[in-house]
């Protein structure tokens, strides 16, 4: 009889199934929020895998996070042999995995004291976190905010934080988030590490990958082992996997980093200052002021970079009453803007407007699905 393929992992959705495979930081939901983090356009590479209960890849291993009153809670999922047989936990031991996250999660900087800052400084970020949809309170064992009748919610928004990611994955994330929304965003960058990346495991049949090395995108040079097409070329192969026009982006972009600073000398840029990084990033191609400023804060510590997009320039004009920028987004609009939330919100502006940011998103969706559900009614309305 042939061998039976091996089987894949099962995902684990609570920690009481299988407590020893699973471990906690204590992590009160005023200083993280999940379901708001992981959703907002900061990463592509998380999905709500069973309520409350997070899965993606962090660090080239699968996690699935949760959170439950002040724990947060995580496991790291086994990886695959060259046979398709797992282990059913890392290797990694749980002080790494911890400090992992608090790393990943920037849990050394603590978010109540600049809500209260940018609050008191900003009348209207304390009028848009106040009225933010969702409650921050004790988290009942399905994951879902709960909060108990009659007693006020401290700060709907609290818990909304900027992530620190690896550089070169934030970098070519979002040089594919121009002209694009944050689901088609979600599949080409899962797309990408299907075909680039390397597999780590299987959970439930559904494959996870690694993000693609520098390597594996610009093809290996070695005369022993030539490049088949699809590696020589990776723009062609991007284009084919309906990347479009930034299929050229992200091959030129991987290229100039492997040819230039290397991955490595991408990651030093969080020890020189904002605008040096900033011009760096710059100069490689596909990358403007946005998503610069974007790579700036999500992945080289530069706390003041604020990502400024038509969104947040409407902002600045119309609610601020910011006359910034001239009639068109150009770079000295960028700096302008930039400079003004950074003298209203202090130096980590570029926080406050993540906050911002995910609070319009939420309210952008929850209209969008209303709508959806108005349509609903009146489709059943016809039929009745």
């Amino acid at each position: 009889a042939l061998p039976r393929p091996p089987a894949p992992m099962k995902l684990r959705d609570v920690p009481s199934a299988c407590p020893g495979l699973w471990r906690w930081l204590p992590c009160p939901p005023a200083e993280l929020r999940l379901d708001l983090v992981l959703s907002s356009g900061q990463t592509f590479r998380w999905w709500e895998s069973s309520p409350g209960a997070w899965t993606g890849v962090l660090g080239e291993r699968v996690w699935t996070l949760r959170q439950e009153r002040d724990r947060l809670w995580y496991t790291v999922y086994g990886e695959e042999d060259e046979d398709g047989h797992h282990t059913e936990v890392t290797k990694l031991d749980g002080a790494e995995t911890d400090q992992i996250l608090r790393d990943y999660f920037q849990l050394d900087v603590g978010l109540p004291a600049l809500y209260r800052a940018w609050g008191a400084a900003d009348p209207l970020f304390r009028k848009v976190a106040d009225d933010f949809p969702g409650e921050v309170a004790p988290w009942g064992s399905g994951g879902r905010p709960h909060h108990p009748p009659g007693i006020p919610s401290p700060c709907p928004t609290a818990g909304v934080r900027v992530l620190r990611q690896d550089p070169v994955e934030c970098l070519l994330s979002f040089i594919c988030t121009s002209n694009n929304h944050i689901s088609r965003i979600t599949a080409m960058i899962e797309r990408l590490c299907q075909a680039f990346g390397r597999r780590i495991c299987r959970l439930d049949a559904r494959p996870f990958h690694a993000f693609p090395s520098l390597s594996a995108l610009t093809g290996p040079p070695s005369p022993c082992h030539p490049p088949s097409p699809p590696r020589a070329d990776a723009e062609a192969r991007l284009r084919a996997l309906g990347f479009g026009y930034r299929a050229r982006f992200v091959s030129g972009s991987a290229r100039a980093i492997a040819e230039g600073l290397g991955a490595e000398g991408l990651r030093r840029l969080r020890t020189v200052p904002y605008a040096e990084a900033r011009r760096v990033l710059c100069a490689l191609p596909g990358v403007g002021t946005k998503v610069a400023d974007c790579v700036c804060l999500m992945a080289l510590d530069k706390a003041e970079a604020v990502p400024v997009d038509t969104h947040v320039w409407r902002i600045a004009r119309q609610r601020y009453g910011a006359a910034l920028g001239g009639r068109s987004l150009t770079p000295r609009a960028h700096q302008e803007i930039g400079d003004f939330f950074r003298g209203l919100w202090g130096p980590r502006a570029g926080w406050a407007q993540a906050v911002l940011f995910c609070a319009d998103l939420r309210k952008g969706q929850e209209a969008a699905s209303s709508r959806e559900r108005a349509r609903g009614s009146r489709r059943g309305a016809s039929c009745r």
